[in-house]
C-alpha cells in the first residue's frame, strides 16, 4: 500500500494536477463570476464564483486531503466560517464556548446569534470538569478555541471532542500554528520570560504551562501567538510607541510581527469585571509572531521594554 504523501508536498503541489488539458502546473486564480454551460442540462460543477470557483475548489479539497475529511471549505474569514457553522443551530439552542474566546467571536455570539435566540455559555475548555459541569440537554455544540486568545489556556481535544460525541453534540475547534512562526514565538517567549520588567509570560511551548503536555499529545506544534504582563500598565503605551519592527494592530496569523492591546482592542467588548476574572488586564500585551528574523524581534522588544 503506498504511504500517504506528508503534509509539505500536499501543500506545495497543491492544484498542480489539476488542469489536464494544458498540463500546466500552476493553480490560476479565476477571477470570473459567471461560468458558460457546455450544453442544456450540463454542467462544468460551477455556475457562479459565489456557489463555487475552481480556485476555491483546489484549497478546500487540499483542506479535506490534509485532514482525512469528507469535505472541505474555504471562507473570506474564520468569522464568515464559524457564523456559517453557527446557522446548524436552531432556537433554543445553546452552545458551549471558550470563555477567553477572540472577542469577534464575542460580538457575534451576543450581538447577532443570542438575539435570535441561540444562547452562549462560557466555561474554561481547559478543564474538561468544567465543561461537563456547564453541561446541559439544550447544549447542541460544543466551540473551543485552543489555543485560546489571548491567554494560551490548552483544551484537550480528544476528551472533550469524545464528551460532546456521547452526548450527541458537535465539536468545533478554532485554532492557528505555523513552522517558521512557532520557531520565532518559542525563542521571543523564552526571552520574555527572563526579562526583569515581565511578569507572567503565556506561551504553551514554554515547559511551565499548564497546557504543555495535552498540546503536545494532539498537535504538531504551539502556534505563533504569545501573551505577556508587563509589570507596570504605566509601560504599556510607551511600549507600543517604541516598537519598531513590531506592528501595533489586530490580527494574527500573517507573515508580518503584530503587538496588541486586548484589553482595549480585541476584548474590549467584554465586561471589564470578566476581562479582570480571565486574566485580561490592562498590563497584559498580546503578540502574533510572523516570519522576521528572531534576532530583530527579540531586540525590537527589548528596546520597547527599556521605555
Amino acid at each position: 500500500m503506498r504511504r500517504a504523501a506528508h503534509r509539505d508536498t500536499i501543500l506545495a503541489q497543491a492544484g498542480s494536477r489539476w488542469d489536464e488539458r494544458t498540463g500546466s502546473v500552476t493553480m490560476p486564480v479565476y477571477q470570473t463570476a459567471t461560468f458558460r454551460h457546455p450544453a442544456l442540462g450540463r454542467s462544468t460543477g460551477f455556475d457562479y464564483s459565489r456557489s463555487g470557483n475552481p480556485t476555491r475548489q483546489v484549497l478546500e479539497d487540499t483542506l479535506a486531503r490534509l485532514d482525512g475529511g469528507a469535505r472541505g471549505f474555504a471562507f473570506s474569514s474564520g468569522l464568515a466560517a464559524l457564523d456559517c457553522l453557527l446557522h446548524l443551530l436552531a432556537p433554543g439552542d445553546r452552545i458551549l464556548v471558550t470563555e477567553d474566546l477572540y472577542g469577534g467571536t464575542f460580538r457575534l455570539l451576543e450581538r447577532v446569534y443570542r438575539p435570535l435566540g441561540i444562547e452562549a455559555v462560557y466555561a474554561d475548555t481547559s478543564r474538561v470538569e468544567e465543561v461537563e459541569r456547564c453541561w446541559d440537554d439544550r447544549v447542541k455544540a460544543l466551540l473551543v478555541e485552543t489555543p485560546t486568545n489571548p491567554l494560551l489556556k490548552v483544551a484537550d481535544i480528544r476528551a472533550l471532542s469524545a464528551l460532546a460525541r456521547a452526548r450527541g453534540a458537535l465539536t468545533i475547534v478554532d485554532n492557528t500554528r505555523l513552522e517558521r512562526q512557532e520557531r520565532n514565538a518559542l525563542a521571543v517567549a523564552e526571552f520574555l520570560s527572563r526579562h526583569p520588567r515581565v511578569g507572567r509570560v503565556h506561551y504553551p511551548g514554554l515547559p511551565s504551562h499548564r497546557g504543555a503536555a495535552t498540546l503536545r499529545s494532539q498537535a504538531s506544534g504551539f502556534g505563533a501567538v504569545v501573551s505577556f504582563e508587563v509589570d507596570d500598565p504605566a509601560l504599556v503605551p510607551a511600549l507600543l510607541a517604541r516598537v519598531r519592527v513590531f506592528l501595533f494592530a489586530e490580527s494574527l496569523g500573517g507573515v508580518e510581527s503584530l503587538i496588541t492591546f486586548p484589553s482595549a482592542q480585541t476584548h474590549a467588548d467584554l465586561d471589564e469585571g470578566v476581562r479582570e476574572r480571565l486574566g485580561i488586564t490592562d498590563r497584559l500585551l498580546r503578540l502574533s509572531l510572523g516570519v522576521e528574523h528572531v534576532d530583530d524581534l527579540v531586540e525590537d522588544l527589548d528596546q520597547a521594554l527599556a521605555a
